[in-house]
């Protein structure tokens, strides 16, 4: 075994975000339903998000909520998912979404 850090899966990227008009369109009607204050179809729908897999930049626990993206022919959430940022739910600072249950995020562009 080497003594080689090991580094994080993937990192946001802040110089490659993602327009809203680009997502898929379930990501589209989730980005929708945040910026109107639900309502949400799934109860996790804006928990606090804590941020374990420490890609996305470190706040305090609470400045992250998550809300499910919903997928087409899943039965369950699936892996989808929009992670938000900020004191005001509805007026998020910044947004990000993963395709992959957590383990890549996009910057979407507000």
């Amino acid at each position: 075994m080497s003594g080689t850090p090991v580094q994080a899966k993937n990192s946001v990227d802040d110089t490659a975000a993602v327009a809203v008009s680009a997502l898929p369109p379930e990501a589209r009607q989730t980005h929708q339903l945040i910026r109107n204050g639900g309502p949400f179809p799934y109860s996790k729908d804006g928990t606090v998000f804590g941020n374990r897999e420490r890609l996305l930049p470190r706040r305090a626990r609470g400045y992250y909520r998550e809300y499910t993206v919903p997928t087409p022919g899943a039965r369950n959430r699936g892996a989808r998912r929009i992670v938000c940022g900020g004191s005001q739910p509805r007026e998020p600072e910044t947004c990000y979404y993963s395709d992959d249950h957590y383990a890549s995020f996009k910057r979407i562009a507000q």
